[in-house]
C-alpha cells in the first residue's frame, strides 16, 4: 500500500510539492498563532523552516539541491525554481494599485528608491567587509539585503553562485524578521500611528512580510498602506540591483 501511494507521489511531483509547502505553511502559520501570537508572521516562520529543510536535504542526500534531492520531493526543485518565483512577482506587480500609490504623493515615491538604494549598499557593505571583491557577488548580496526576493533574481540574472544567492535570502530573511519584531516595538517613537507614515514606512522597509507582519502587531488597520509601498519596493529593487547598481558596483570595485 504504502509503495503504491509513494509511486503515486512520485510519479506527480508538482503536485505533490505543492502539497508538501501547503502544509508547511500551514504549521508554520500555526507556530505563529498558537506560540507568537502573531507577532512573528507565518511567511517569516515558513521561509525559516524552508531553510532548515533545504540544509537538513542537503546533509542527508550529500546533494546540492536540498529536499528536491529526495525523489518523493523532486518536484519542489521545479516549484521553487526560477520559472514559478518570477511568476509570483510578475502576479504580485499586477495586482499593485498606481492610482493608490499616486496618493501616497512624491514622500512615499522616494521613500521606495531611497529604501532600495540605502538597503542594497548596507548589504554591500557588509559584503565587502567580509572579503567578497567579485561585482557579480556583491551587487547579489545587496540585493538580498533589499529583499529575499530581489536578491535571487538579481543573482540569476547576473549569473552568481548558488552559494551567494543563498547568502542573499538569508540576508534577506534576516532583514524580514529584524523589521517585523522591531516595528511594534519602535511604532510610537517613530510617529507610524497614521496611513500616510505606513506608506513612507513600507516604501523605505521594503521588506513585504516583515512590514505586514509588524504593522498588524502595531496596528492591524495600517497593514493594506505598509504592504503596497513595499511591494512596489520589490519590484523597484528586481528593476535596479540587477541593472544600475550592479554597473554602479562594477564600476566602484
Amino acid at each position: 500500500m504504502l509503495d503504491a501511494v509513494q509511486r503515486v507521489l512520485e510519479g506527480n511531483a508538482l503536485i505533490t510539492a505543492f502539497m508538501f509547502v501547503a502544509a508547511l505553511v500551514w504549521v508554520s502559520y500555526l507556530i505563529s498563532d498558537k506560540l507568537t501570537g502573531g507577532r512573528l508572521h507565518g511567511s517569516a516562520i515558513a521561509i525559516t523552516l524552508g531553510l532548515v529543510l533545504a540544509w537538513y536535504g542537503g546533509l542527508a542526500t550529500g546533494g546540492s539541491r536540498g529536499l528536491s534531492d529526495f525523489p518523493l520531493l523532486a518536484g519542489v526543485g521545479v516549484m521553487g525554481g526560477a520559472m514559478f518565483r518570477d511568476f509570483a512577482i510578475v502576479a504580485t506587480a499586477f495586482g499593485a494599485d498606481m492610482a493608490a500609490l499616486k496618493r501616497a504623493g512624491m514622500v512615499g515615491a522616494f521613500s521606495i528608491v531611497i529604501g532600495v538604494v540605502l538597503s542594497f549598499l548596507v548589504g554591500a557593505i557588509i559584503a565587502v567587509a567580509f572579503g567578497y571583491t567579485d561585482a557579480v557577488a556583491v551587487t547579489t548580496i545587496g540585493a538580498g539585503a533589499a529583499t529575499y526576493i530581489v536578491g535571487p533574481v538579481t543573482g540569476t540574472a547576473l549569473g552568481a553562485g548558488s552559494d551567494i544567492i543563498a547568502l542573499s535570502v538569508a540576508a534577506g530573511l534576516t532583514k524580514s524578521v529584524l523589521v517585523m519584531v522591531g516595528t511594534p516595538l519602535v511604532a510610537s517613537r517613530i510617529g507610524l500611528t497614521t496611513p500616510h507614515a505606513a506608506l513612507i514606512y513600507g516604501g523605505l522597509m521594503g521588506t513585504t512580510s516583515g512590514v505586514a507582519g509588524g504593522l498588524a502587531a502595531t496596528d492591524p488597520k495600517l497593514v493594506p498602506y505598509g504592504a503596497m509601498t513595499a511591494t512596489f519596493y520589490t519590484g523597484m529593487g528586481c528593476l535596479l540591483a540587477p541593472s544600475v547598481l550592479y554597473f554602479l558596483v562594477r564600476a566602484v570595485l
